[in-house]
């Protein structure tokens, strides 16, 4: 069975077969820069990273595309409100390019700690202003859309097929609407194409229109499109973006270029607290600096990111992932399984005789990947494809308690792991550098039990083991202090 993904567009799995043989175009609508990153964001570029490394693990050529969006988002993700930069902007007392800056800084930081690989391209909004003023032209010469009091919308009702991907009717949209429609629209549910700048709003640019900014929406279809065509293969982002966002992408693309605009969407579904969406605006999220240090009141330790990273692996991305301290708690156990049984298969393999693998363990290694493939294939499950890598840990652990392993035996192991653990899944490292950090903080731990261990014996009148509890640390070079409320230690 070739790969099948889940088509929002068709709602069923289908098939994967990029429209040119051996090469995939791949747009992931990125993150709306005006905070740090969170548990959530992490939910949607974990997923569709896997996407991109199993493609590229499959033989592909991808071009992965995630833009940055730095302008256009309004606070009420539609037509109305204040820009979500510009609003965090004024709040942080920065300039909104200033703040944009930083937050994208941030949020790589993040991805790169996640170990999600680079997009090849990720295009600013703000850097494509000529381009989208272009498409509108477009839409109003083919009249799609319409100008009013120098914003441009597009006219929903001249687009017969808006509401395919969500499966909305637009005379259900419109009789429904809550909202007043704006006096400059036709109908409540148009949407904005170009944004009419008031004087003191900072970003703006000229136009034909008049000073203004772009909409959200036509941001996407302009940076997808440039990129990778005006048909592209795979089209992925946030379940909640699915309406309005990639509906009005679809409209404005297609009504434009009269083709089909993406073959395949994928959507993941978001990271709940307590059954709720975590997202900033419910003030209910952890942001993955605060999951990494640990600062947060819904955690009890700091986690190391690829613990974050296999929590998310966990779950389907198509499956909502309820977050809390004991989900994650439980992922950091399981990277340091994997982790720990990759370092010492490493050790080993750096010691073991030469000879051939054994014949058995190839062909068992040979099912582990099928089954890993057949995972993966299914979806992109991730699920399974982990509890395929911890058996692939039981079996190393197995054979290297038994011994005697050949030094082509233990190399194809740790191939697999590298192959599947680390090129598609992004868990498994090409090395584990020393860290004395680490060390330290190990060291300090031990030298703590111990110290717990003499303040027993010293509470039992046991002073022969406390003194020589003590002597043992001053062999190692460390030297104990006994202050009135705590003992502490330091090297000599």
């Amino acid at each position: 069975m070739g790969l099948q993904l889940y088509n929002s567009l068709i709602r069923r799995k289908a098939e994967f077969k990029p429209r040119s043989k051996g090469r995939v175009g791949v747009y992931v609508c990125g993150p709306t820069v005006y905070g740090h990153a969170h548990l959530g964001h992490a939910k949607s570029y974990v997923s569709f990273d896997v996407l991109v490394r199993y493609l590229r693990y499959l033989g592909y050529n991808v071009t992965y595309v995630q833009n940055i969006t730095d302008v256009g988002h309004l606070t009420d993700d539609a037509d109305a409100g204040e820009d979500k930069i510009a609003e965090a902007a004024k709040r942080e007392q920065m300039h909104p390019m200033a703040l944009a800056e930083y937050y994208t800084r941030s949020y790589f930081d993040d991805m790169d700690r996640l170990n999600c690989l680079r997009p090849d391209i990720s295009p600013r909004a703000s850097g494509h202003i000529i381009e989208q003023i272009e498409l509108v032209k477009t839409l109003l010469q083919k009249q799609y859309a319409y100008e009013a009091n120098g914003s441009v919308y597009f006219d929903v009702s001249k687009f017969k097929n808006y509401g395919k991907l969500s499966g909305r009717n637009v005379e259900e949209m419109i009789a429904g609407a809550r909202v007043e429609p704006s006096p400059d629209k036709k109908n409540p549910v148009d949407f904005a194409l170009w944004k009419k700048a008031e004087p003191n709003h900072i970003m703006q640019w000229p136009s034909p229109w008049g000073m203004g900014y772009p909409g959200w929406h036509l941001e996407c279809s302009v940076m997808s499109m440039k990129y990778l065509g005006k048909t592209i293969d795979i089209h992925g982002g946030g379940l909640e973006n699915q309406f309005p966002h990639h509906e009005c992408e679809i409209a404005q693309s297609e009504a434009a270029n009269g083709q089909q605009f993406v073959r395949y969407w994928l959507h993941n579904n978001m990271v709940t607290v307590d059954s709720q969406k975590m997202g900033k605006s419910l003030n209910n999220f952890v942001t993955l600096k605060q999951a990494f240090s640990g600062a947060h009141e819904r955690l009890t330790r700091s986690y190391d990111p690829p613990a974050i990273r296999q929590l998310i692996l966990n779950s389907h991305y198509r499956s909502p992932l309820d977050f809390s301290d004991a989900a994650l708690f439980a992922a950091q156990s399981g990277y340091e399984r994997i982790t720990e049984t990759v370092k010492t298969l490493r050790k080993r393999l750096a010691a073991a005789p030469q000879g051939l693998a054994a014949e058995d363990l190839a062909k068992q290694l040979a099912l582990l990947t099928e089954r890993f493939e057949g995972a993966m294939n299914d979806d992109l499950n991730t699920a399974v494809a982990l509890s395929v890598m911890f058996e692939l840990v039981r079996l190393t652990n197995k054979l290297l308690e038994d011994g005697g392993q050949t030094i082509d035996s233990l190399a194809a192991i740790d191939a697999l792991f590298t192959k599947l653990g680390g090129d598609v899944l992004g868990l498994v490292k090409d090395e584990y550098p020393h860290s004395p950090a680490a060390d330290e903080a190990r060291i300090d731990r031990v030298v703590k039990i111990i110290i717990e261990q003499r303040a027993k014996a010293r509470k039992l009148k046991d002073f022969a083991r406390a003194d020589a509890l003590r002597a043992g640390l001053d062999e190692a070079g460390i030297i104990l202090e006994d202050k009135p409320d705590v003992t502490e230690w330091r090297w000599k």
